[in-house]
């Protein structure tokens, strides 16, 4: 039996009806959307649309502001490089995933843009002061994660928003741990939110969202074929289309629908206090024993995810000993170069990430093996 606490790469098992969504999308949604005025491109255009419309009311924007992309780091690059097209100046927080701290770094690298990062504390106001002081008069776009992919630490959007919206600077977010498990929404004062579709939205792989307020213009980093203005060279300048080059992964958009609907009926307050309980059980069976390191601070707030360590244990070693009892977690460096910069790891951590599927049973017996594994 195989049982996943690595849902913060990608949530398995998907719901049920998400399930259904991906096989009734294979059976009925055999045209191309917005390509053709016949019958299976319009059944399929409309399905579409559906599914803007269910991502723009879950993230309080206009459907033809929700753009379907690959996955979260598509999405980033889209927005960072779109963005900076002329170049500026863009702060990022030292707690990014490398979607977005490497596009910032080659455009830095290139001499295109002026980057700086600001460092994130455990108090908020600190990390606040932080991201103030790197502002200057060329400061385009601040780029900051909603919470940590390695340790779930939640960074203080609402405030920085404001301190954007001061300064006329994009506030572009990654959202991809945050979304399903804590509210957010383009009226928390975010310009951009880029996320995933097959995390805590519970739709396949393959699938994520760039969603926008339509302030600041993103100069598309793909052109191609729209189904929009055929007939001109220039890709077209309003969106999803020019951020949306070639045939949509339509099974994948009519997944993201259905998992987005699965977490409605749930209720992200009830998947958070369940994945959360599950995580500060973890947490206080792992304090009674000496040898475990856990990456948390009670000044912050936390999605549910916890980064841990065995002492004299390296990450990868102790994560194929789990595995080799059924049971799945992320070890090593979670794509995130500056997060484990921040922390202060040498071999990056281990990290448990429950879903709303996970239980406490399985829960208490991954501690069990953990205590009894001989390393």
């Amino acid at each position: 039996m195989i049982v996943n606490f690595d849902n913060a790469a990608t949530t398995y098992p998907k719901p049920k009806e998400v399930r259904r969504a991906v096989n009734e999308a294979v059976e009925k949604y055999g045209g191309n959307a917005g390509r053709g005025g016949h019958q299976l491109a319009m059944r399929t255009s409309e399905a579409v649309f559906s599914a803007r419309e269910a991502a723009a009311e879950f993230f309080g924007a206009e459907p033809e502001n929700i753009v379907f992309t690959l996955n979260c780091t598509a999405a980033l690059n889209m927005a960072i490089k779109g963005i900076l097209y002329n170049g500026g100046h863009i702060i990022i927080s030292s707690m990014e995933h490398n979607s977005a701290a490497r596009p910032a770094a080659a455009l830095a690298l290139d001499n295109k843009v002026k980057l700086s990062i600001a460092d994130v504390y455990f108090n908020d106001n600190k990390t606040i002061d932080s991201f103030k002081r790197l502002i200057r008069p060329d400061t385009k776009a601040i780029v900051c994660t909603a919470a940590s992919n390695v340790t779930g630490q939640i960074l203080p959007i609402k405030e920085l928003a404001q301190i954007c919206s001061e300064h006329n600077i994009c506030f572009i977010v990654d959202a991809a741990q945050a979304c399903g498990v804590m509210e957010l929404k383009l009226s928390d004062g975010i310009n951009i939110i880029c996320t995933a579709g097959h995390k805590g939205l519970y739709g396949i792989t393959g699938t994520g969202l760039l969603i926008s307020d339509g302030k600041y213009k993103i100069h598309p980093i793909i052109e191609g074929g729209t189904g929009s203005a055929s007939s001109s060279l220039h890709q077209p300048d309003f969106l999803p289309d020019s951020l949306e080059s070639g045939t949509l992964n339509i099974i994948g958009a009519m997944s993201v629908k259905s998992g987005i609907e699965f977490v409605k009926k749930v209720g992200i307050g009830k998947i958070h206090r369940h994945e959360t309980a599950l995580c500060e059980l973890f947490i206080r069976e792992l304090k009674k024993e000496k040898n475990i390191i856990i990456y948390r601070n009670p000044e912050c707030q936390y999605v549910p995810i916890v980064s841990f360590n065995i002492v004299g244990v390296m990450p990868e070693a102790a994560a194929q000993k789990f595995a080799e009892q059924g049971f799945c977690l992320r070890a090593g460096y979670h794509c995130a170069a500056l997060a484990h910069a921040s922390i202060g790891t040498e071999n990056g951590t281990i990290r448990f990430s429950p879903s709303v599927f996970s239980t406490e049973k399985d829960t208490l017996r991954l501690i069990q093996v953990i205590r009894k594994t001989n390393f």
